[in-house]
């Protein structure tokens, strides 16, 4: 812990803000609660915390299993059944089906990708294709698998949510040329975001809630180039798409942009 503390935060994005670099140091979760806890008591208003369980099967195999020790910290904090303002979320299965039986704690089953293909789709590659308990198992089902109706209603019998990333709910295409390859649409060198638009919503919501998940999807980024030109450089417009949707929550960059469009519905 003492190594760790000596390691300061610091921008990952280098097109962002610099100027808090090695201002902060790493916290401990013990340090999340009670800045939650201090912070809904100055405020006035509850503040959750929403920790995710990093690698299970990995830590697991070296004898570092983490589970139970969280499960203690949370009891420690006050903080054992649905009402508490706190979720645990997973990219694996074994370790939430584990928490399920030793606590009413909320959890939510995370769905990765590894990108979006030209028609929109999400495309899947290893490692981000399956969740790895998965893998080491030779289980060959994929997280899109895990989407289907089928794959939901088995989620619910252990996770009260799901968190997919947000192209598996809208995901976006880029104009093709006559070369097959994305169009640079805005002319400035660069294939990204605004040179792609958003395409017509999947069920995945729709399916989820059918089979009682709340849906938290991730994560929306304000800049222009992380925006579809679909929603012209507002992040507002893309927020107002997802929560047309009726997805339960978000995780954002811009927190502060994520409310103020919430709020504006």
């Amino acid at each position: 812990l003492a190594e760790i503390k000596t390691l300061k935060a610091k921008q990952a994005f280098s097109d962002r803000d610099q100027s808090h670099n090695g201002k902060y140091e790493i916290p401990t979760f013990q340090q999340v609660i009670d800045l939650a806890k201090a912070e809904s008591a100055r405020l006035g208003r509850t503040i959750g915390i929403y920790p995710e369980t990093k690698h299970p099967t990995y830590h697991a195999a070296l004898g570092l299993a983490f589970e139970d020790k969280l499960l203690d910290m949370l009891k420690a904090a006050g903080w054992t059944d649905k009402a508490a303002p706190v979720f645990i979320q997973s990219f694996e299965t074994a370790n939430l089906k584990y928490l399920r039986p030793k606590t009413q704690i909320r959890l939510i089953q995370l769905v990765d990708g590894d990108g979006v293909d030209n028609d929109g789709k999400v495309s899947l590659a290893a490692p981000y294709d399956r969740p790895y308990d998965f893998a080491v198992l030779g289980d060959a089902r994929t997280f899109q698998d895990m989407l289907s109706p089928a794959g939901l209603k088995e989620i619910a019998t252990y996770a009260d949510g799901v968190g997919p990333w947000k192209p598996y709910l809208i995901g976006t295409k880029p104009e093709l040329g006559a070369d097959g390859k994305p169009r640079d649409l805005n002319g400035d060198g660069v294939i990204d975001e605004r040179d792609r638009a958003a395409i017509a919503p999947t069920n995945v919501v729709k399916d989820a809630h059918a089979a009682g998940l709340a849906v938290h999807t991730w994560t929306f980024r304000s800049e222009p180039k992380r925006l579809a030109s679909t929603y012209k450089g507002d992040p507002a417009a893309e927020y107002k798409a997802f929560f047309a949707l009726g997805i339960d929550g978000l995780f954002s960059d811009f927190p502060e942009q994520a409310v103020k469009a919430r709020d504006a519905r």
